[in-house]
């Protein structure tokens, strides 16, 4: 009898003891909701209206960019426009994707024969905006509205930037790759 006693004693501990996690568990739980957008088309990018347009920054001294490391120069604007954009798309954020033209700095990388002492740097906002981290997208424009006609417009500028003072005379020569995600 104290056998049985003792058995049932401990079976009901044991399953007493196996309730313990599950309510700890059921304490800690929680929902995921998970939401996305589908859209029929993606925006068509154009520079200065021309689709994969070209942006010429002004001819400079190397004097001028010998003058310090980290000095600035030729700052062009120009402007970024989507249009055909998903209907149903009400804002895009534009992302550099990463590339052999990416300076560890954040600039783009020369590939003319100026040397690797110049380099490019990227504004969002214009001339006198904030310089764009390529490799990071810190200052990459985003949230851009699409007004009707899914369309949107953003103001850029390039310039030349002085990595090193040893800027030997020659060719300027970069590109940056860009991907836009859509709200």
């Amino acid at each position: 009898m104290n056998k049985t006693l003792l058995s049932t004693a401990f079976v009901a501990t044991l399953g007493a003891l196996a309730l313990v996690p599950a309510a700890h568990a059921a304490a800690n739980s929680g929902t995921i909701q998970i939401n996305g957008k589908v859209v029929a088309d993606t925006c068509k990018l154009n520079v200065n209206g021309t689709q994969n347009g070209t942006v010429t920054l002004p001819t400079v001294t190397t004097a001028t960019l010998n003058a310090a490391a980290g000095t600035t120069a030729g700052a062009t604007a120009f402007n970024l426009s989507l249009s055909g954009c998903d209907a149903s798309a009400t804002a895009a954020s534009l992302n550099f994707t990463t590339g052999s033209n990416n300076a560890s700095d954040g600039n783009l990388t020369n590939t003319g024969t100026a040397g690797a002492n110049v380099e490019v740097q990227l504004l969002n906002g214009g001339i006198g905006g904030s310089v764009i981290n390529v490799g990071t997208n810190a200052n990459a424009p985003s949230n851009v509205a699409l007004t009707s006609g899914a369309s949107g417009n953003i103001a850029m500028a390039a310039q030349y930037y002085t990595k090193a003072t040893s800027v030997t005379a020659g060719s300027v020569s970069t590109s940056a790759t860009v991907t836009f995600s859509y709200q």
